[in-house]
């Protein structure tokens, strides 16, 4: 029997989460630019050992410093759920992707169709989405494909790079909505150290077995992979932690409709890339979709906000 849904309390600071979510659409974006400059110097999985191997000891020292609590074993293998799914799985199948020869813009396209994966998995396990989160969903889908639809007409994906995608994609969502169901209400700091080693033990196999462990260690590699470190796996994750605690899984989602236009923008200024005007209308499409499939659903009875 699915319980019923009560009314979320009013947070008592209401710019907090959208200045979260903001921030971290931010950061995400600069991890596809920072995964193609990696997987043209290593391994895929020899790149994301290395990333969540760091960045798992960095949240473990955290925790160990700052005296947390840590989990039992039954809380520590949602975690480790969890950082199979949304670590190894989404992000293996990116950068192999990559490493196929698959563009950052198409990769943007198909990871930023989560929303609309997590949202028919919530549905389907009983959470609650309003006919207003459906159509800002189905809205902000609409603007990724003007942001990027031209991109897509010059960008090659093998078959086997496609594939690798939607594996990406199932990980990222089905590891949102299961974090949110299980495995986030321990500490961020040994929650994320958990979730790092456990993706780091799920790829080890295959940076050894299929990459030969392979990296050039080159100043560009090793610059690279700091930021992928310090910035997407450190910031991005925590962020994206607290996002999914204090947020229902499809609003929390629906921010990634936000990444391929964010990705545009920062493109246009930092590369020099031309921003045409259907892509500045894409954003904005995507931004109003965002802004209706974040509203929170409205319990019955309830009165409206």
């Amino acid at each position: 029997m699915t319980p019923a849904v009560t009314a979320a309390p009013r947070p008592a600071r209401p710019w907090l989460a959208p200045l979260m979510g903001l921030s971290f659409v931010a950061i995400w974006c600069t991890g596809y630019p920072a995964a193609k400059i990696i997987v043209g110097h290593s391994g895929p999985f020899t790149a994301l050992t290395l990333r969540f191997a760091c960045a798992g000891l960095i949240f473990a020292l955290l925790a160990l410093v700052s005296r947390v609590r840590w989990p039992g074993w039954r809380e520590a293998g949602h975690s480790a759920v969890v950082g199979c799914l949304q670590l190894a799985m989404q992000f293996g199948g990116v950068y192999g992707a990559m490493r196929l020869g698959a563009s950052g813009s198409f990769a943007a396209l198909v990871i930023g169709s989560m929303p609309l994966a997590v949202s028919g998995f919530a549905w389907a396990t009983g959470e609650r989405i309003s006919r207003l989160q459906w159509l800002g969903l189905m809205i902000g889908f609409a603007g990724v494909w003007l942001v990027i639809g031209n991109s897509l007409l010059d960008a090659q994906a093998s078959g086997p790079a496609i594939v690798l995608l939607l594996v990406g994609l199932v990980g990222i969502a089905s590891g949102t909505l299961y974090q949110k169901r299980h495995g986030s209400a321990i500490d961020l700091r040994a929650g994320l150290a958990i979730q790092n080693l456990a993706a780091t033990a799920a790829l080890l196999p295959l940076a050894i077995g299929v990459d030969h462990f392979h990296f050039d260690g080159t100043p560009v590699f090793w610059k690279a992979t700091a930021w992928i470190v310090l910035v997407n796996s450190v910031g991005g994750f925590a962020l994206l932690f607290l996002l999914i605690r204090n947020g229902a899984a499809t609003q929390v989602a629906a921010l990634f409709y936000l990444v391929p236009a964010v990705g545009a923008l920062m493109s246009h200024f930092a590369l020099g890339e031309v921003l045409t005007w259907l892509e500045v209308a894409g954003f904005f499409v995507a931004a109003t979709g965002v802004w209706l499939g974040t509203r929170p659903a409205r319990a019955a009875g309830a009165p409206p906000a």
